[in-house]
């Protein structure tokens, strides 16, 4: 199963990529697109929305589940993946570039540290 090496990743299948600016992109793991099976909705969090780390902030839901997406660190929401809306299966064919999420600024750059690199998401992941 794929899990890119120069991501960021939460216990609950979130991935994270760091761009240059410091802004983050956040989608789902191809573990959980594995689980949930075939997207058929999603629901992305309003830009502008400010986050608390782990709070709740979209929805992915597939023919088997409804499961939540969670922030994996404070920030606000500056982009949403508004192509999901009409081909939410998008992000079960490119979990890790078309079927990203959304677009967060951190408030602190710092809380990255606490997130898994690929080798403990592996772990955490039974993989």
């Amino acid at each position: 199963m794929e899990i890119p090496q120069p991501l960021k990743y939460t216990a609950s299948h979130e991935w994270i990529a760091v761009a240059p600016d410091g802004t983050l992109t956040i989608g789902v793991t191809a573990v959980a697109t594995d689980q949930l099976g075939e997207m058929v909705y999603v629901e992305l969090p309003e830009v502008g929305r400010v986050l608390a780390a782990g709070e709740a902030c979209a929805v992915v839901e597939s023919t088997k589940a409804a499961s939540d997406v969670y922030a994996p660190v404070a920030g606000e929401v500056i982009e949403v993946n508004s192509a999901l809306s009409d081909a939410p299966g998008t992000v079960n064919e490119g979990p890790y570039d078309k079927g990203w999420l959304f677009r967060l600024k951190p408030a602190d750059a710092g809380a990255l540290d606490a997130l898994l690199d690929a080798q403990a998401y592996r772990a955490s992941a039974g993989l």
